[in-house]
């Protein structure tokens, strides 16, 4: 087994118990149990949980390896720099909602390696290695062979951190292409959801490392169009991202104002 392949085993198993231990603190449906960090910038205790326990499962196995983590920073550098969000989709999680997300993904400088989304109460785990495929429960997924906005389904995601006008030309310029909006609340599983087909695409006008670190990967060995998130300033201050079916790749992103790949 491959440094990277062992690496990605690895992920996978510590993906699926975080996921188990965020799943056994959620609270039950209702209104938020959590506090906000900033607009709808939601933080629950299994946050800060989760992030613990997989960067102290990461050390031990990959001591020689950087991580970054959303509700701690960066911590040790390396040649390899594990990013992770403990739990997208905060705001579903704090209402009970099943749409949430354990993200660990794995930088090489700018270039994603592997990725792993593990969604516990939906029962799904998405996973890809750099040059070996993309797979959702171990099998292989693609993104859509959707060719026209007009057929297609695309997810929007807001950030506080851009001007709602700019988010309402963005909603109104898809709607005008005939296309259907979709909001998830969740950005790793909105761009996961492209890699696997069931959507063809998703746009949002600034997001951060550690929401799309992990989708990088799945997204790009499912052969979704991706935009050049790394590039810039992206890993320290984010950037916008659209993941898209290549068939409409190239009007999603004259629509957005977003280069696609």
């Amino acid at each position: 087994m491959t440094a990277l392949a062992r690496r990605l085993a690895a992920a996978i198993s510590i993906a699926e118990a975080a996921g188990k231990l965020a799943l056994s603190r959620q609270p039950p449906p209702g209104a938020p149990v959590a506090s906000l960090k900033g607009a709808q910038d939601w933080l629950t205790e299994a946050d800060g949980a989760v992030e613990a326990f997989i960067a102290k499962a990461l050390a031990e196995a990959f001591p020689e390896d950087g991580f970054q983590g959303e509700e701690t920073g960066r911590g040790k550098q390396g040649r390899l720099a594990w990013v992770v969000d403990p739990i997208d989709g905060t705001s579903n999680f704090a209402r009970g909602s099943k749409r949430f997300c354990v993200s660990i993904g794995l930088l090489e400088g700018r270039t994603p390696l592997l990725g792993v989304i593990a969604a516990p109460a939906l029962g799904e785990v998405f996973a890809a290695q750099q040059g070996h495929g993309a797979t959702l429960n171990g099998a292989p997924i693609r993104a859509a062979a959707t060719t026209d906005l007009g057929r297609a389904q695309i997810e929007c995601g807001w950030s506080p951190r851009r001007p709602n006008a700019n988010f309402y030309a963005l909603t109104q310029g898809v709607m005008q292409s005939g296309a259907m909006l979709r909001a998830g609340g969740s950005g790793a599983l909105g761009l996961a959801d492209v890699a696997a087909g069931r959507i063809d695409g998703y746009v949002e006008l600034h997001i951060n490392l550690w929401d799309v670190a992990a989708a990088l990967a799945i997204l790009t060995e499912a052969g979704a169009a991706v935009s050049a998130f790394t590039q810039g300033d992206g890993l320290a201050q984010g950037n916008p991202i659209l993941a898209a079916a290549p068939g409409i790749a190239t009007p999603l992103s004259a629509i957005a104002g977003i280069a696609a790949g």
